[in-house]
């Protein structure tokens, strides 16, 4: 019975051993959760999430919101989760170093969305967009113009920007203040994650948009000139204190895998050869393998 014991507790012991030198990528409790950037919702829930979960046969658990937002809830211990998808990777700089928590190592830049005009084809102003300059339609009386919050998400200081820079273009002066009114203007500024359904609805007349809400839906859209071009910079990372950091590698070689990357493509996502920054050792080598080690 001693000797039964001893094996018992021999066993316990080196179980416990074993899981704790186990990387902490290794975790895996059958779920994913993914913090990601508004304008990706359709691609996310509809898409890359049920072909995640029939790969892996893991859960996906999403949350959508301006990728500032999620940044200053991670940040503040509001929000926790194992994957991170931002719209620009200076929302990561906010997130890295001791001063920011070392909640980021490292990400890798992977995808790009050119920014667009949005709207309504059954609004009363969708013809114009077919016939006028997009800011002469975004002047218009009565127009309703949906944005999102430049502080708390890039394409809503992107929108501010490529403004900013039609009124320098177009030698209109007062040009910000006539589309957008104030940057915080409270009759335009909404939810990332809701702004395309307000459209949609009818609720708004016209919108700025990344590419891959306006193909990936069908909405019908205005690209601006050349010289205002701004775009978001899609990046990943799997957070430092990733609950389930194995089911975090799992995910992000996924998106990276040639499957993930046609998901991405058939969403109107422009797809680049996933370049890291930060600190490559402290990938999983899973993840390590699939990208490309940084500029020395």
């Amino acid at each position: 019975m001693a000797r039964k014991l001893l094996r018992t507790v021999g066993f316990i012991l080196v179980m416990t051993f074993a899981a704790a030198s186990a990387p902490a990528w290794a975790a895996d409790n059958g779920a994913v959760s993914v913090l990601y950037a508004g304008s990706l919702v359709n691609l996310m829930e509809h898409s890359v999430g049920p072909a995640f979960k029939k790969a892996t046969g893991l859960d996906f658990q999403g949350y959508a919101a301006g990728s500032n937002k999620i940044a200053n809830e991670i940040k503040g211990k509001l929000r926790r989760g194992d994957v991170f998808i931002s719209a620009s990777p200076k929302v990561n700089g906010a997130l890295m170093g001791d001063a920011n928590g070392n909640h980021v190592t490292w990400y890798v830049d992977f995808a790009r969305s050119p920014l667009m005009i949005g709207y309504n084809p059954r609004s009363k102003f969708a013809k114009d967009f077919k016939t006028k300059r997009w800011d002469k339609v975004l002047q218009e009386p009565g127009i309703r113009i949906g944005r999102t919050d430049p502080k708390l998400d890039p394409k809503g200081a992107f929108t501010v920007q490529m403004v900013a820079k039609a009124s320098e273009l177009y030698r209109q002066p007062d040009l910000v203040r006539k589309i957008l009114g104030a940057p915080e203007n409270p009759a335009q500024v909404l939810p990332e994650e809701t702004l395309v359904g307000r459209l949609q609805s009818g609720q708004l007349d016209a919108g700025f948009f990344y590419s891959t809400e306006t193909s990936d839906l069908k909405i019908p859209a205005v690209a601006p000139e050349a010289a205002l071009h701004a775009q978001a910079d899609y990046t990943l990372t799997i957070l430092a204190d990733a609950p389930n950091a194995g089911a975090a590698a799992k995910f992000v070689g996924f998106l990276l895998s040639k499957q993930g990357e046609a998901l991405l493509k058939a969403h109107g996502i422009d797809v680049v050869k996933p370049a890291v920054t930060g600190n490559l050792l402290t990938m999983p080598a899973s993840v390590q393998a699939m990208v490309e080690a940084p500029a020395r």
